[in-house]
């Protein structure tokens, strides 16, 4: 009962704007540590706050957390862009991607109905995935890749995958085929959350269930094959 009063009052007349889920699914394993996740924690930080500087992406973009370094986790649950505070994202163990992408998955359906039981409008769900490596798993990633495939046909969800350094770019192209993977140049974690943050603040601008054009990623990505 006191969950049902608190999502209730997440969809008030004080935020009756429609919801623009987009769940983070970042790699925290040990590959990871160092530099990385400091630009990653550093990049996470600049896209909190160029989300609640837009007007509309501050009350409409919900953003979660799924991190997977030795398990996969819920680091962030969601909330609006206004209300986001990002957590700070150590590193440990191996990277279950599988296990990860499955939580995102349901994390975004058990929020869909959410959404429908309050009466709230939402656009297409985000997934964006960040890797180094390749999924630890075992099969794990190719049920949960038939998964995103079903739900990225459906036009249930959108979702992104950016490689760094030596990620399995053949892997990550193989859970989603219908949007090639992107190779981030260097650290470049805060110009990708940038287009991250910039593309969130195009959809959430939109009418729920419109195509919208993104920027290409310019200066801080490359497409990946995998070839």
């Amino acid at each position: 009962m006191a969950t049902e009063l608190f999502d209730a009052a997440e969809f008030d007349d004080s935020n009756p704007e429609p919801r623009c889920p987009c769940v983070l699914l970042l790699d925290t394993s040990g590959s990871m540590a160092g530099e990385r996740i400091a630009a990653l924690n550093a990049g996470l930080v600049s896209f909190a706050e160029e989300l609640t500087q837009d007007e509309l992406a501050r009350v409409r973009v919900e953003i979660a957390i799924v991190s997977f370094g030795g398990r996969a986790e819920l680091a962030a649950d969601f909330v609006t862009a206004d209300r986001f505070s990002p957590p700070v994202l150590g590193t440990a163990g191996d990277t279950p991607m599988g296990s990860a992408i499955d939580l995102a998955l349901d994390l975004i359906e058990s929020r869909k109905q959410t959404y429908k039981a309050n009466g709230a409008p939402y656009f297409r769900p985000w997934i964006f995935l960040v890797t180094d490596g390749e999924p630890t798993d075992g099969n794990r990633w190719q049920e949960a890749a038939r998964r995103v495939q079903s739900a990225e046909s459906g036009r249930k969800v959108s979702f992104f995958a950016v490689g760094v350094g030596a990620a399995n770019l053949d892997i990550l192209g193989q859970i989603n085929p219908a949007r090639a993977p992107l190779l981030l140049q260097g650290l470049k974690f805060r110009e990708m959350f940038q287009w991250l943050s910039a593309s969130m603040q195009s959809v959430s601008r939109a009418e729920p269930g419109a195509d919208v054009p993104l920027q290409t990623p310019i200066g801080w990505a490359s497409t990946g094959t995998g070839a």
